[in-house]
């Protein structure tokens, strides 16, 4: 009973209603990474990066999926809210992309993109997480450490990528 009481409490507070703004945040920043991820596959000359964003965006669709989970776990309408840091970071990605064609550093560049959108969305889930926990909100809590874990490991890899192959061959240019 203490516990429900606790999470009614938290229902109405400051910290909630700017726990379900971030979340529509990040809900609309993965919308995004959704539609741009197999642009970036395409754009990849290595097959390796062509198959990490095409993981990624097997993984992407899920976090999209955990997130109205996570709405529907608090009771809430899975909302957007125009994520203005992933459109400006998908922004600048598209100008390094048209910058970087035909070049050798194309993938290094395609991986910096990329590894700037895992920053975001890290920080993102890494405040919501925090927050969920501390109103008491587990089930919340379980599925964004989902997708934070998710991220994680997807910035490793690119970041193997990287250092294996995109930004050796791209000091070949």
């Amino acid at each position: 009973m203490d516990e429900l009481k606790r999470n009614e409490n938290f229902m109405n507070n400051g910290l909630h209603k700017l726990f379900l703004d971030e979340l529509a945040d990040i809900y609309h920043a993965e919308r995004q990474m959704v539609k741009t991820l197999p642009k970036l596959a395409q754009s990849a000359e290595h097959e390796n990066l062509r198959e990490a964003f095409a993981s990624h965006l097997r993984e992407t669709e899920n976090h999209v999926s955990r997130i109205e989970q996570v709405f529907a776990s608090l009771g809430e309408p899975a909302r957007r809210k125009k994520c203005r840091g992933m459109a400006g970071v998908i922004d600048e990605g598209k100008q390094t992309l048209d910058d970087n064609k035909g070049s050798e550093a194309l993938d290094a560049a395609l991986i910096a993109v990329a590894q700037k959108a895992e920053h975001y969305e890290i920080a993102s889930y890494g405040c919501l997480c925090t927050w969920a926990d501390l109103m008491g909100h587990q089930e919340a809590l379980r599925l964004l450490q989902e997708n934070l874990a998710e991220e994680k490991q997807a910035d490793e890899r690119l970041t193997e990528i990287a250092k294996s192959t995109a930004n050796v061959e791209a000091q070949h240019d």
